[in-house]
């Protein structure tokens, strides 16, 4: 079901974050995405958000994180990650 197109434009609230890449980013913090495709919740999820189903909005594998939405475009939320991934996620 990862190929399923769900477009999405807008701002949408992340949560179950886990890992230092939201230190300091409160539960249910708004974030900016433009995307038509999703990554299924599984065993790399580490931020969660609800359009039409729940799916994958951030991941983190070994060295790697991924995010759906747009930091650059998500105001102070996004900074705060941007400013996490530099100074924590090494």
């Amino acid at each position: 079901a990862n190929d399923i197109k769900i477009p999405q434009m807008g701002w949408n609230n992340i949560y179950d974050l886990k890992t230092e890449l939201f230190h300091s980013v409160p539960e249910d913090s708004y974030t900016y995405f433009v995307h038509s495709y999703y990554a299924a919740l599984g065993a790399h999820t580490i931020a969660t958000t609800d359009y039409i189903i729940p799916y994958s909005s951030a991941l983190h594998k070994n060295n790697f994180y991924g995010v759906q939405f747009h930091p650059e475009k998500s105001a102070d939320t996004g900074e705060r990650i941007l400013k996490n991934f530099i100074e924590r996620c090494h």
